[in-house]
Order: structure tokens, then sequence, then C-alpha cells
């Protein structure tokens, strides 16, 4: 039940396809194997009221949240944010070495007794997906 939640100056939708952004995180994070397919979520917010550093409006920020139940060990979490953070650092790279970019991620664990869920989305998934 990962939740990958991506913050992003607005200016970035000039130069980064961020739907294919957010698919390719989607594809890293189900091939690591740590995240179930039927359980990721990502979505992508626009931030339109940006200050950063000097106040120059051409910088800009991606950042990534990834919050997801407790339960998994160190390892696994630290090779997923491994590999989620390189595929945006390849996906941003034309971007990073053109303009000025701020690029993180946090991955962070959600208490279980805390959290309740609910879910249908695997009564209409298909194949491997479920």
């Amino acid at each position: 039940m990962p939740h990958f939640q991506i913050d992003y100056s607005a200016n970035l939708e000039e130069r980064l396809n961020i739907r294919e952004l957010c698919e390719t995180i989607r594809d890293v994070a189900a091939k690591t194997g740590v995240f179930p397919f039927a359980g990721i979520r990502i979505r992508a917010t626009a931030c339109t009221h940006v200050v950063m550093a000097d106040g120059n409006p051409d910088h800009a920020f991606l950042d990534m949240s990834v919050r997801l139940r407790g339960g998994r060990n160190m390892e696994d979490k630290k090779r997923a944010t491994a590999e989620i953070f390189a595929a945006m650092e390849a996906f941003c790279a034309e971007v990073m070495a053109s303009s000025s970019l701020m690029l993180s991620m946090e991955m962070r664990d959600i208490d279980p007794e805390l959290s309740p869920k609910a879910s249908s989305i695997r009564n209409y998934l298909s194949g491997d997906n479920v």
C-alpha cells in the first residue's frame, strides 16, 4: 500500500513530462519486489507558490515522499529507495544538466495501527498485476 506523493514546482511542467515520471516510478517500484503492484499509488501535485534559494523563478524542485505500511526490513527499504531515486535522477538528467533543479526523496513507515485501509482494486486488475 505504498503512497508515492510527488510535489514539484509548477515550472517543471514546461521541462518534464510528469505523467511519464509517475509511470517510470510505478514500474521501478514494482520491479523492486518490495511493493505489491496493486497497492502502488502515485500522485503528483504542482506547487504554484514557490520561493527557492535566491528567489529566481527559474529554480525548480521535485520532492517525493513515500509512505508505506510498516513491516518491511531496512535492507529492502534502502535498496528500493536507491533504485527508485536512481530512476528519478535518470529521468530528470536532461533537466538537471540544463537548468536549476533540486531533487529529493524520503521513505517512511506508516503505523499500521493508526492507518485503516479498504480497497476493491484487486477486483479490477488482471493477470500478474493482482
